[in-house]
């Protein structure tokens, strides 16, 4: 069975439409995965992401590491049976959380010892020990270890860390038992051409299943961002999965997507429904505004949500004014909904061949 095959391509751009098979069904491209960092989906039982239709969701391997603990996962049945999920799981590899918890790691070319965020104890995340971790959860699609730059970052430190990147994901493989997982390399190489393409070519070398850019949305300025990506995901391997990992906005998926992007995952919409903004056809809605003290009408008067369908911009403020777990679960509901749905209708309109219609109306509400 073929990991990925391409059903059709967009002739004004990049785009593609493509699926996606695992041993936990077929997922329809460009698709968009929600964060579920501790084998939870933050406000949002599996149900309701069933209800969604979301297909393939993410997971941490360095959250899942250090709590409950990948043995006890694997002994359990694996991630799947342990969080009550029938479909697709990404783990990534862990190497993302190291680079955001500087203050506790320690890179060398053998991995990274960092201290726990919760207890304080000291631990190696080597490549080895990444592939360990994903295969005893055993999710459907696994990331290689990857070492990922800071910005603003030298061409100097960012050769350092690209060349250990691409060492470790060659280390990677070597470990990776083939079976019903697949394993995905990441591209290093920050914001300098160059570089990124050097990454490029050592990862592809080495033959993966899929390939993700990383390293972005690290403080970049945005238009760099969609200008690399832009650049660089076209020169991808054409028959395999595209992933950007961690972007982003809604302008900023369709912009990767233009540009011939398959994957995505970012916290954006789950975090934000937890702090109370939310993104509507008619841009975001901050519900905190004592505007929406006495409003009545939907959050959103386009959407087919059941929160939109059921309540008020009023009663969702209240809940979130007073603290309410609620407020969380319907703001989190909406969102996804909406990234979802966008994401739906980036298909339909590649189908069209008239992507460049739906960005136009995405530039108008969510241009910054």
């Amino acid at each position: 069975m073929d990991h990925f095959s391409l059903t059709q391509n967009d002739p004004t751009c990049n785009a593609r439409l493509g699926i996606l098979r695992t041993s936990h069904g077929s997922v329809e491209t460009p698709v968009f995965m929600p964060v579920g960092t501790a084998a939870s989906v933050k406000a949002m039982p599996q149900d309701f992401l069933r209800e969604l239709q979301v297909r393939i969701l993410l997971g941490n391997t360095y959250h899942l590491y250090l709590r409950p603990g990948h043995e006890i996962i694997g002994t359990l049945g694996g991630l799947h049976r342990f969080m009550s999920w029938d479909r697709a799981i990404l783990t990534d590899s862990g190497g993302f959380q190291v680079f955001s918890h500087q203050k506790l790691r320690r890179i060398t070319e053998e991995g990274v010892q960092f201290r726990s965020h919760l207890d304080g104890s000291s631990h190696w995340l080597t490549p080895e020990k990444a592939v360990e971790i994903q295969q005893a959860l055993g999710s459907d699609i696994a990331m290689a270890l990857d070492d990922c730059t800071p910005y603003p970052c030298t061409p100097e430190m960012t050769r350092t860390s690209l060349l250990r990147t691409s060492r470790w994901a060659r280390r990677c493989r070597q470990a990776f038992v083939p079976g019903m997982q697949r394993q995905y390399g990441i591209i290093q190489g920050g914001m300098h051409k160059e570089l990124r393409q050097e990454s490029l070519n050592r990862t592809v070398e080495i033959g993966f299943d899929g390939y993700a850019l990383g390293g972005f949305s690290v403080g970049e300025p945005k238009q760099l961002m969609w200008e690399l990506v832009a650049e660089f995901a076209p020169r991808l391997p054409q028959h395999q999965p595209r992933y950007l990992m961690g972007v982003g906005t809604p302008l900023d998926i369709i912009n990767g997507v233009t540009s011939g992007i398959d994957m995505f995952d970012c916290v954006l919409p789950t975090r934000n429904a937890r702090n109370g903004c939310l993104f509507t056809s008619q841009g975001r809605i901050v519900i905190k505004n004592s505007r929406y003290l006495r409003d009545e009408g939907p959050l959103d008067p386009n959407c087919g949500c059941k929160v939109c369908k059921s309540y008020s911009r009023a009663y969702l403020r209240h809940l979130f004014m007073s603290g309410e777990m609620l407020s969380a679960v319907l703001n989190t509901y909406h969102n996804l909904y909406y990234y979802l749905d966008i994401m739906a209708k980036i298909r339909q309109f590649i189908q069209l061949k008239n992507l460049a219609g739906l960005r136009e109306q995405l530039i108008q509400v969510y241009e910054e």
